[in-house]
């Protein structure tokens, strides 16, 4: 990548933003389709950020989207750093919505990649809002 031009790389991570768009909607998909109500879309606060937050029954997840080659690439990339961040954001969510504070909190995934059905990974991290 070091040798790539100013523009080859901003047109490289115009697609993976937008590959990382089309992610978001399958999941979105993907958790209606199981049942879950989508409560928020790109949640961002200061240092932290969710892709998505749905409700099923008595249960919140905190949905993290990764959208890579393979599936098993995108379970793998759920970092310490990201971890962090989500809590952060999910403390906040939780401090603006009191009414969840008596439900199941989770830390869910979707994994998506090219020619593959999504996968949904049910407290796929653990989520550190203690």
């Amino acid at each position: 990548m070091s040798g790539a031009s100013p523009l080859e790389r901003t047109k490289r991570r115009r697609g993976a933003h937008l590959f990382g768009l089309k992610a978001e909607s399958i999941a979105v998909i993907l958790l209606r389709l199981k049942g879950y109500s989508i409560v928020a879309r790109r949640y961002a606060v200061s240092g932290g950020e969710i892709d998505l937050i749905a409700r099923r029954g008595g249960a919140i997840a905190f949905v993290e989207v990764k959208a890579r080659a393979d599936l098993d690439a995108a379970a793998a990339a759920i970092s310490a750093t990201k971890r962090r961040r989500i809590a952060r954001a999910a403390r906040v969510w939780l401090s603006r919505n009191p009414w969840a504070a008596g439900l199941t909190l989770r830390g869910d995934a979707v994994f998506v990649a090219p020619r593959r059905l999504p996968r949904h990974a049910p407290s796929a991290y653990r989520l550190d809002i203690d």
